[in-house]
């Protein structure tokens, strides 16, 4: 099979390393020049967001599996827009489309899982439901959509940030997020490409956490004292940390596990940060 990555980031790059041998092809796109020098050692075209080269739309109409990673603009959204027709009619049988539990909303707290209406509160998720629909009109069956927890691993996770002096402890009574290791998110990928029929599944840990109790716990595995709690309304933050913070749900993974044969190498924040932490993680 031949392999299409529309946005080679961090999970779908993950995803290439650890499976990639399993192609007879992997291509990818990204959107600079830099970034392709960065990841010389993959075969990426450049795609800004206009309109993909006549050699790229050719190799998306000859994928025979495509991976969505690449989020969507505030307008049309430039994966659909560029290489839709080139997906739709070309000969993929698997087109997995990265999205996030962010769709679901608030839910103070309650347990939630893939019957929950959608309910997004913010023109990020707004478009990310947008595409969603968009595709599963265009493709049906053929669409895997997996909605992603926070997603921490190599490189990007609490000892790091920590080691870094960027980490910080912000309190909100009550508030549980949802994590997935990079690691885990490429096995769903697989077990979607695997799997005969299209659906939607969530795509996180067995244990939705408070943020500060993860950053304890790494600082617990370095042997220093945790950054102070601050209350989270007496500290500044972008726009999309808030928007993390005003949503508040514990998610439900059980169906992924029944349908994508999905077993999880770190079914809690305490099991992938341990696991990070003898890799070196944090240490310098």
């Amino acid at each position: 099979m031949n392999l299409l990555v529309i946005g080679f980031g961090y999970s779908a790059q993950r995803f290439v390393d650890l499976y990639g041998s399993g192609f007879a092809r992997v291509t990818g796109t990204v959107r600079g020049a830099d970034k392709r020098a960065q990841l010389a050692r993959y075969e990426l075209d450049l795609f800004d967001g206009t309109a993909p080269t006549a050699a790229t739309l050719a190799t998306a109409a000859e994928a025979d599996v495509v991976l969505i990673s690449a989020p969507p603009g505030p307008g049309d959204d430039p994966a659909l827009t560029g290489f839709g027709d080139a997906v739709t009619n070309g000969r993929a049988r698997r087109v997995v489309y990265l999205s996030t539990v962010g769709v679901y909303g608030d839910h103070q707290g309650a347990w939630i899982d893939e019957d929950t209406p959608l309910a997004p509160e913010h023109d990020r998720v707004q478009a990310r439901v947008r595409v969603e629909e968009d595709w599963r009109s265009r493709i049906g069956d053929r669409l895997a959509v997996l909605r992603l927890g926070g997603i921490y691993g190599p490189g990007r996770n609490a000892l790091v940030e920590l080691r870094a002096g960027r980490a910080r402890r912000i309190v909100k009574p009550g508030q549980v997020f949802n994590r997935i290791h990079v690691d885990d998110i490429a096995s769903a990928i697989m077990g979607a490409i695997r799997r005969e029929a299209g659906g939607a599944w969530n795509i996180v840990d067995d244990e939705p956490a408070p943020p500060q109790d993860v950053i304890a716990y790494a600082a617990s595995l370095m042997g220093i004292a945790p950054p102070p709690e601050q209350p989270l309304d007496s500290v500044e933050l972008s726009p999309m940390a808030k928007s993390f913070y005003a949503s508040n749900r514990r998610i439900r993974n059980t169906r992924a596990k029944q349908d994508l044969g999905l077993v999880f190498a770190y079914p809690t924040y305490r099991a992938g940060l341990d696991a990070l932490w003898t890799a070196g993680e944090g240490r310098s």
